[in-house]
């Protein structure tokens, strides 16, 4: 534990020149509305809708150019505003793990091709619509069960909500 503590010392303690400048940036337009606020429905108010999505008994978990396209569609099908997608693909296994960052916040996967497992985290607020992203990843993998959870992050009801501005 301690050479983590000391590692993470030395990372903190290092300058790195313009490393802030290197990340990419979204930049809203005055005159754009905002796309990461709270949403109101059924008297009840919360930051957006995280679906928990497992594909069992899925194919082409190990193909980043199936992942990247299913992510992109994903994105596209929930109305969403893709800003940035990572992936990284594991070796020997072939497994991928990535994110594809949005604007209403963001769509994880984590895969193991040797099991035929895939898992993704779908959370988005504002207008999107998260749960058009399924039958798009439900395509390009072809599972044999899909299993989703639903959680309503942040969700209070509008007459408890003590937000003060």
């Amino acid at each position: 534990m301690q050479e983590a503590i000391d590692l993470a010392s030395e990372v903190n303690d290092q300058e790195v020149e313009g490393s802030v400048a290197d990340w990419p940036a979204y930049t809203q337009g005055d005159d754009e509305e905002r796309l990461d606020y709270f949403i109101e429905r059924d008297g009840h108010r919360y930051a957006g809708t995280h679906l928990i999505i497992d594909l069992r008994g899925a194919s082409r978990l190990d193909d980043l150019e199936v992942m990247e396209k299913a992510l992109r569609e994903s994105v596209k099908a929930a109305k969403a505003t893709l800003l940035h997608i990572h992936l990284h693909h594991f070796t020997p296994n072939g497994g991928i793990s990535g994110v594809a960052v949005l604007a209403e916040s963001h769509i994880s996967v984590h895969t193991w091709p040797e099991r035929n497992f895939a898992a993704f985290d779908v959370f988005m607020c504002g207008e999107s619509e998260p749960a058009k992203a399924i039958p798009v990843l439900e395509a390009a993998f072809t599972p044999s069960k899909v299993e989703v959870e639903e959680i309503l992050r942040g969700k209070v009801s509008i007459d408890d909500d003590d937000y003060v501005r």
